[in-house]
């Protein structure tokens, strides 16, 4: 049996026992067979190529207010190979390349980031929006090791295309314009970029990826997956939602998406037609090579007060972060208009109370943009119930998307929860992956 056909036979036999499971049969005599665990079933949160940053907000109005940061940390990968474990270059510098993307799913802005072989580097938002980058340097641009200090175990080597770029300057007024419309939904210059919801908070996501040289193109432009990414799964990363004026944080992982680093030989993420995570700009031509993510999930909620954020937590309904895949490529457009694709849609959503009582919400769009924070029982989502969990199918057809070949109703995506009892935040569970799509409807 080829690889393929092992995964396909594994994920369904997994889907099969969690069906069994939760009808509440269990077997009589179970038999557990060591395996290893294979990749590109679902997101791990061991070292990726690629970082999800799922949403970000940045209050342009309070400078005291909700701001975002993340880390992109150069931890490396340990890698099993017949039990035993590998040093996978853990203390290789690399460089990381930072796309900025609104909530509509437009690339804004772009800029490298170097990492000395165990270093870590903040990215605070609210600092890129006002022009100031982080500054990292290589080797040839810091030879006196005083912007980017190796340590006694990491690697620190010279990037040539980064002379001139890095350390970078701080953004012009204009670039910073520009960059902050586009954010918040208005003309960049002449053309828009994301959803005005007319309150001046900046919204989108963030994707890091590395790469071999200090590129200036965005995702999906010709040369960047086959010339600037590699198949280096080093990186890992948290991200902190934070709003100083009422002293509150929330803190949690970011995603880690990972390659086919055994040198472009998994079918699941090589194979032309199939779904990668970067499949809407390139043609779902797989040359990425990246894993997708789940397109189904279960979301717990707990009850709180009126505040659709995470500012307060004796007041702060559970709100999810939920991060959706247009699936196709998406530019500037018209102001006072919106994309083709947009709103989108999903298979299901069924929120259950503790006590099993269902409501499934059969219309309605309250997940529509690239990226969205949306509260569990506001007007988006009314769920009536005080507690429970909601189960979320993504899945939709867009028009216009040229793949997954196999199934075109497939659709990634990523849900995470702020827990409005607890105000803890964590990813929701998944139950499948945009690979093997369960398009289970409760």
């Amino acid at each position: 049996m080829n690889m393929l056909a092992l995964k396909r036979t594994l994920w369904a036999s997994t889907l099969c026992t969690a069906a069994v499971l939760l009808a509440g049969a269990w077997p009589a005599r179970a038999q557990t067979t060591p395996m290893t665990p294979l990749p590109f079933n679902a997101v791990s949160e061991t070292a990726g190529a690629t970082l999800l940053i799922p949403y970000f907000e940045v209050d342009l109005s309070n400078p005291n207010g909700r701001n975002t940061l993340f880390t992109v940390d150069k931890g490396g990968r340990l890698d099993l190979i017949n039990g035993n474990c590998c040093n996978n270059n853990i203390a290789t510098a690399v460089l990381a390349h930072v796309t900025i993307w609104s909530d509509l799913g437009v690339p804004v802005f772009n800029f490298n980031i170097y990492l000395t072989g165990y270093d870590v580097e903040t990215v605070n938002m609210r600092s890129v929006l006002a022009g100031a980058l982080p500054r990292t340097a290589s080797a040839g641009q810091d030879p006196q090791d005083t912007i980017s200090p190796k340590g006694p175990k990491s690697q620190d080597i010279n990037f040539a295309s980064c002379t001139g770029q890095l350390p970078p300057a701080a953004l012009t007024a204009t670039q910073v314009g520009n960059l902050t419309a586009a954010l918040t939904g208005q003309p960049a210059p002449t053309q828009c970029a994301g959803v005005n919801h007319n309150d001046n908070v900046a919204r989108g996501y963030v994707t890091v990826d590395v790469v071999t040289n200090c590129t200036p193109r965005n995702p999906g432009d010709p040369g960047y997956f086959s010339g600037d990414t590699t198949h280096q799964n080093h990186l890992t990363g948290q991200v902190f939602y934070v709003d100083p004026s009422n002293a509150i944080s929330r803190a949690g992982s970011v995603v880690h998406i990972h390659s086919d680093y055994t040198g472009n030989t998994d079918p699941l993420v090589t194979t032309a037609g199939n779904y990668t995570f970067y499949s809407r700009l390139d043609g779902f031509t797989a040359v990425d090579s990246r894993q997708p993510l789940s397109t189904t999930f279960v979301a717990r909620y707990n009850p709180g007060g009126p505040v659709n954020s995470w500012r307060v937590p004796s007041s702060a309904k559970t709100s999810l972060i939920v991060w959706r895949d247009p699936k196709v490529p998406q530019g500037f457009f018209a102001c006072n208009t919106t994309p083709s694709w947009y709103p989108l849609g999903q298979e299901n959503i069924t929120a259950f109370d503790e006590q099993e009582h269902v409501q499934t919400f059969m219309s309605g769009n309250p997940f529509p943009a690239a990226t969205q924070m949306v509260q569990v029982g506001g007007s988006a989502l009314p769920v009536m119930f005080t507690s429970g969990y909601l189960f979320i199918n993504l899945n939709t057809v867009v028009v216009g998307a040229v793949g997954p070949m196999s199934d075109l109703s497939v659709a990634q995506g990523w849900v995470q929860v702020i827990d409005g009892k607890f105000g803890a935040l964590h990813h929701a569970q998944q139950l499948d992956s945009a690979t093997f799509p369960a398009h289970f409807i409760p």
